[in-house]
């Protein structure tokens, strides 16, 4: 039997959180440049304009043309949250098409979706991912990296020393 893993993030959706991760930190400081964005995130530059042309037509970002433009959210941060950003890109949260919220089918092989046990239990998956993504902002995320890259008291986190 072939080996399969549960539905994965795309590369486009990694790539697409980490460009906002980018506009996340610089929110209020004025447009950020793509190349800029490309390089710090290692997204390839134009998979990266591809992306921010679709995050500007649906909203969540803003451009500016000429000296000193560049993208920038077009809300702030903290309104913007990770289940907004996965459903934009990759679509409903659920792992079945009969356990979704938005884009509800019955399987083809269902006899009846209401006495489902595995419909049941992919709505708990669902709501329970839902729970976290659509409660975990894009300030949320950068605030966490931040602490982590620091350490909760402001310092920077003790180096690990490995003795062979």
């Amino acid at each position: 039997m072939k080996e399969r893993r549960m539905r994965t993030l795309s590369k486009k959706t990694q790539y697409t959180l980490r460009a906002l991760y980018s506009l996340a930190r610089s929110y209020g400081k004025g447009p950020t440049l793509i190349a800029r964005i490309s390089k710090e995130e290692a997204i390839p530059q134009d998979f990266l304009e591809n992306i921010l042309l679709y995050l500007k037509k649906v909203g969540l970002v803003e451009s500016k043309k000429g000296k000193g433009g560049g993208y920038a959210l077009a809300l702030p941060p903290e309104r913007v949250t990770i289940g907004t950003v996965i459903r934009l890109i990759e679509g409903p949260l659920a792992p079945l098409p009969c356990a979704s919220e938005t884009a509800y089918r019955k399987c083809d092989e269902c006899v009846d979706d209401r006495f489902c046990g595995t419909r049941m239990v992919m709505r708990q998956v669902r709501d329970a991912t839902a729970a976290i993504l659509d409660r975990t902002s894009l300030a949320e995320v950068c605030r966490r990296v931040d602490e982590a890259r620091t350490g909760a008291d402001g310092q920077q986190p003790e180096a690990l020393m490995y003795y062979i």
